[in-house]
């Protein structure tokens, strides 16, 4: 049988699989992570975090920092532009405990390229060396990077990216095998992984077009990856780690996830993020993960059209109730 499924070995870290949660701004809330963590993923990132968020201590930001009850591995991404900045930020992110650090290199924010962040820093190799070495010059957790391909079609540089990267300490590439002015669009170049992979000195995590375990099968057999990271194939789905790990363990595969099961999830982690958030702002934050919960399901168009006014819990419960 293929063997897919493995740890990961950091220095001073092992991560006891290799299913991963990316991180998702706007997603990838405590409440989120919980949820991804209690179907079986093995790390969750916590949304990007600003730099000069927590170095000027913005309650948003550092409220992004909330940890869940059942992760026991806690990963933090943070974005910056300049190796100051960063390595402040690891320096005063040691009270929350971090078991590692990830440098994005990736977001295509227009706001968040405006400041230089992001994958702004893929059009600078050796800044990445810079913000990465001063980062690991303020902690003894390892640093990952979660890269593109290149900033477009004709700047594709991910082998020289990931060099820098290395050259500066990072303990593991990301991969997500599009550029940043694809965004999201067309297809992720499988040949790209395969090519890092093959060069790379640390391990390879692929990301991109991760929808299925069938997808994540061919993405392992395809690249050689060590591991793989959910974006949008966990949003409503956090189901996918718990089917993912069957698949490639050879193991029976459990039927997919009934319209109640999926709906009785979605309640689930609304009442996690009313905890963290309060019943006001939890319920508004809740309502596109909603959306994404109950898409697929026969019928549930006007469930959605109603969950976007949901404003309390029981709003959302008696929503459930009736379809179901």
């Amino acid at each position: 049988m293929e063997l897919f499924l493995k740890s990961l070995t950091l220095p001073g870290l092992t991560i006891p699989g290799n299913l991963l949660l990316a991180p998702l701004a706007g997603y990838s809330d405590a409440a989120f992570r919980s949820i991804c963590t209690q179907w079986g993923s093995n790390l969750c990132y916590t949304e990007m975090v600003s730099a000069q968020g927590i170095i000027r201590n913005n309650a948003k930001t550092l409220e992004l920092l909330r940890r869940a009850d059942n992760e026991t591995l806690f990963a933090v991404q943070i974005f910056a532009s300049d190796p100051q900045s960063a390595a402040s930020a690891v320096r005063m992110l040691g009270v929350h405990r971090p078991d590692l650090f990830d440098l994005n290199c990736g977001c295509s924010v227009p706001k968040v390229l405006k400041s230089g962040c992001g994958a702004a820093l893929l059009r600078e190799p050796e800044r990445i060396r810079t913000i990465l070495r001063a980062m690991g010059g303020e902690t003894d957790r390892p640093i990952t990077v979660k890269l593109r391909s290149g900033w477009d079609q004709n700047s594709i540089n991910f082998l020289q990216t990931a060099e820098a990267a290395q050259r500066g300490g990072a303990a593991m590439l990301c991969l997500h095998p599009r550029t940043r002015t694809q965004g999201f669009s067309g297809q992720a170049q499988m040949s790209h992984l395969i090519t890092l992979k093959s060069y790379s000195a640390v391990p390879v995590i692929g990301s991109g077009d991760l929808f299925t375990p069938e997808a994540t099968r061919s993405m392992f057999r395809a690249s050689g990856c060590d591991g793989v990271m959910f974006a949008r194939g966990a949003l409503g789905n956090p189901f996918i780690f718990r089917a993912t790990w069957e698949l490639l363990s050879g193991k029976r595969q459990s039927p997919p996830p009934t319209p109640k099961e999926r709906l009785e999830t979605a309640l689930q982690q609304l009442r996690l993020t009313v905890t963290f958030k309060g019943e006001q702002r939890g319920c508004k934050d809740m309502r596109k993960h909603f959306c994404f919960y109950s898409k697929g399901i026969p019928g549930a168009a006007e469930l959605r059209a109603q969950a976007v006014r949901a404003e309390s819990v029981e709003d959302y419960q008696n929503l459930v109730e009736r379809f179901l």
